[in-house]
């Protein structure tokens, strides 16, 4: 099953300051999330923050965080920047 995933404003904000590395970790996450959904054990840091809600760390100071919209497969990237400020 595919699912459908969005990027938020604040999101899209911070993805422009990631570093060139952790750029090609949330892209890879991008693509796990439309294949798999928001469970993805194989990142660094992964957890439920409760409620739907997942993060998980692009390298020790970024990190990326997400939820499920319930009764659909839709996923949206609520978060990306650095762990200082995130949302959780």
């Amino acid at each position: 099953m595919k699912y459908t995933v969005t990027i938020g404003k604040r999101a899209v904000k911070g993805i422009t300051k990631l570093p060139v590395r952790e750029r090609l970790v949330f892209e890879s996450l991008l693509r796990d999330l439309e294949q798999s959904g928001p469970v993805q054990p194989g990142y660094s840091h992964y957890s439920k923050l409760g409620n739907g809600r997942y993060h998980c760390h692009l390298s020790y100071h970024w990190v990326a965080c997400w939820y499920m919209k319930d009764g659909t497969i839709s996923v949206e990237v609520y978060y990306v920047g650095s762990r200082e400020s995130a949302p959780y």
